[in-house]
């Protein structure tokens, strides 16, 4: 922090009157957070459930909420200060003196309800981030907090309504930027700029597509987004759920602290795999045009058809006997029955739970009709006789969704009648099975092939919908997989998260309207951020140089953090790169915070050799960093979504090279160079790809 001075912007502990009397409420409100989890633990509900479900549901809630209460001792209550001018709600004209309010993570009241902490997401919180000196929304004075080891070290005031105060840029604000990152991702609620608040609060029921380019928070934001719709609509996304998909396991573990540092729990988490391999286990891998393929949006429509295949018009009347009477329902009626279900698209399996009752209903219009007195359990009984059973097998059989895609995939004759003027010969051929599988268990299912029996599966039975979805990484689905997302949310909304630079599959899309009109989300609105916090001003332009090929016509992130020096970028002998990349990491690890060595996949176990023989100790991307252990080993494969405070990048030619095409390797080496938070070391025996000259 710096040091006090008469002028300064940032006050520290010389003035120590009003820094103690901070300090004292930060203590006031550990000690009354302490309370309220105290108040929880002490609740004896013996007296209050009925029954033993109850008591083990009350329990886990209460369980829930202590664990929600816990104060970290290096995550401060509260980052920021408001001094309204008048009463929140009140009229300027009324004079009465303004209030103050502290700005948390979570809300804290003492024993008589009074908040000492407000919520980040409460509405009176909203100026912190929004005000300005254009529009200081009522707002005299904003404190921004500095904390050093969970310690309140220093404040800094700025004087919204004072027109002799000039604009400055916060020094409090840009620490905590630039603050070095060790263990997993942190929640950014003391950092977050106006164009990323007014994302995180746009509302429950629309969906919002956020394109961002490197170090401009969009993943961030959208954890930040689920919190806040937890917090505004607690009750109905209790009842419908949250999910946050992201593109690995690596990455997910990376993200999984910041909505549980929000007092978040209930947040699941998992990749597009984790949500289709319900049914088969994913062994095999396919060539990239057969996954390109198979992740085209016109195979739903190859699976609509070969399912509804199965559909057969009856040849014969059905003939149900109820002790001495026999009721017999002609072959051209059921022939209308399935004629209407069909009509009307319902799921398959809903038709086939339907037929057997539309047959029993003619049924009992006959016994009426002979003046019989049926009531629903004669229908039911009669939809469950050997003979509607056996009719309904006959023209609309159960289907096994996987067994129906193995059929596809196996079955020369039976893909080709149903991808006819869909699919071309060469494309059919390209995913066929090179060794049919006698069995769905002995298949070698492909991550593409269980995204296609999940869509079988939802054309079968609906898939159950969640209240809200977040996609981080989204540019990199198949349209495919974008089904089998939004199918996650079709009653629901999504937050769709991405950046089209970054596509590094060889079906990434090339257009949001494209990837939104797969989800089903073709309204959603598109925001962009182009403000760039994370990544120095030097790194996003050198990496940059690689847009007008990757990406044309999209926007560069425009670096608000200056950083002279954070770009080295070295040309060494071939074989010394070994030892250069060595001697970079322990170049980068005399500073404070993460370092992670990023390599083309085909290189990292050269370089592990090489930082084991010279007794460094590395970590795997995933596992978390601690101030013992900063280095982690990354292939570039893994390296999307994750950021390092200083990154060596080896050999950036071997990047491309380890990619099926030029586009996608420079793809791949742009999310490697814009990995680094606060300094980046390119070290090259090789050729540089002549982009970046």
């Amino acid at each position: 922090m710096p040091a006090h001075e008469e002028t300064s912007e940032v006050t520290s502990e010389a003035t120590s009157s009003p820094l103690d009397g901070e300090r004292a409420h930060l203590a006031g409100s550990r000690a009354a957070l302490r309370a309220m989890r105290e108040d929880v633990q002490a609740l004896d509900i013996r007296d209050v459930t009925a029954n033993w479900v109850n008591a083990a549901v009350l329990q886990a809630q209460i369980d829930d909420r202590i664990k929600a209460l816990a104060d970290l001792s290096h995550t401060p209550l509260f980052f920021g200060r408001l001094d309204y001018r008048h009463p929140v709600g009140a009229q300027e004209a009324e004079g009465a003196e303004g209030e103050q309010f502290y700005i948390g993570r979570r809300h804290v009241h003492d024993a008589q309800g009074d908040p000492m902490v407000i919520d980040w997401r409460a509405p009176v919180s909203q100026p912190f981030y929004q005000a300005s000196r254009n529009n200081p929304l009522d707002v005299d004075r904003r404190r921004r907090f500095g904390y050093t080891g969970g310690e309140l070290t220093a404040y800094e005031d700025e004087h919204l309504t004072d027109p002799a105060e000039t604009e400055h840029t916060s020094k409090l604000l840009q620490a905590e930027i630039e603050r070095p990152r060790v263990g997993p991702m942190r929640d950014i609620v003391a950092t977050i700029q106006p164009e990323q608040d007014e994302i995180v609060r746009s509302g429950l029921g629309g969906t919002v597509c956020v394109q961002g380019g490197p170090g401009t928070g969009k993943t961030a934001v959208g954890l930040h987004r689920v919190a806040y719709l937890l917090y505004a609509h607690r009750e109905r996304l209790a009842r419908t759920g949250t999910l946050v998909i992201g593109p690995n396991r690596s990455f997910l573990h990376y993200i999984e602290q910041v909505l549980p540092a929000l007092g978040e729990l209930e947040v699941k988490q998992a990749t597009v795999e984790d949500l289709v391999t319900a049914q088969v286990e994913v062994r095999g891998a396919d060539e990239a045009a057969a996954a390109v393929i198979k992740g085209d949006a016109r195979m739903a429509e190859v699976l609509r058809r070969a399912l509804r295949s199965h559909v057969t018009l009856p040849t014969e009347g059905v003939v149900v006997v109820r002790g001495s009477r026999r009721w017999r329902v002609p072959a051209y009626e059921i022939e209308e029955m399935v004629g209407e279900l069909l009509a009307r698209d319902m799921r398959y399996g809903a038709a086939h739970e339907a037929l057997p009752q539309r047959i029993a209903h003619a049924v009992l219009v006959r016994m009426e009709e002979a003046g019989e007195a049926p009531d629903d359990r004669v229908q039911n009984a009669v939809a469950r006789t050997p003979a509607v059973k056996a009719a309904v097998k006959a023209v609309w059989p159960a289907v096994d969704p996987s067994k129906l895609v193995l059929r596809l995939l196996t079955d020369a004759e039976f893909l080709a009648a149903h991808a006819e003027g869909i699919l071309t010969g060469d494309e059919q051929k390209q995913i066929l099975m090179a060794r049919p599988a006698r069995s769905v268990k002995s298949a070698k299912w492909s991550a593409a092939d269980a995204v296609l029996i999940d869509e079988a599966g939802d054309l079968v039975a609906r898939t159950h919908s969640l209240g809200h979805v977040v996609i981080d990484e989204a540019q990199d689905l198949s349209p495919m997989q974008y089904r089998a997302v939004g199918r996650r949310c079709s009653t629901g909304s999504a937050t769709v998260l991405g950046d089209l630079a970054q596509g590094t599959t060889p079906w990434s899309t090339e257009s949001w309207a494209q990837a939104l009109f797969h989800l089903g989300k073709a309204d959603a609105v598109v925001e962009e951020l182009t403000a760039g916090f994370r990544v120095p001003r030097e790194v996003i332009a050198y990496a940059s140089r690689l847009l007008p090929a990757i990406s044309p016509g999209l926007a560069a992130v425009e670096s608000v953090r200056e950083s002279p020096g954070s770009l080295a970028v070295r040309a060494v002998a071939a074989d010394g790169l070994d030892a250069a990349v060595v001697a970079a990491c322990e170049e980068s690890l005399v500073h404070e915070g993460s370092i992670g060595l990023i390599a083309a996949d085909a290189r990292i176990p050269a370089l592990a050799d090489a930082l084991t023989a010279a007794g460094h100790a590395y970590l795997s991307p995933g596992e978390e960093t601690t101030a013992a252990s900063r280095l982690t080993l990354v292939p570039a494969s893994l390296a999307k979504g994750l950021e390092y405070d200083y990154v060596v990048l080896d050999e950036p030619s071997a990047v491309v090279d380890g990619e099926p095409d030029e586009r996608t390797g420079l793809r791949r080496l742009y999310v490697a160079l814009t990995r680094a938070v606060s300094g980046l070391i390119v070290l090259h025996a090789a050729t540089l790809p002549e982009q970046l000259a």
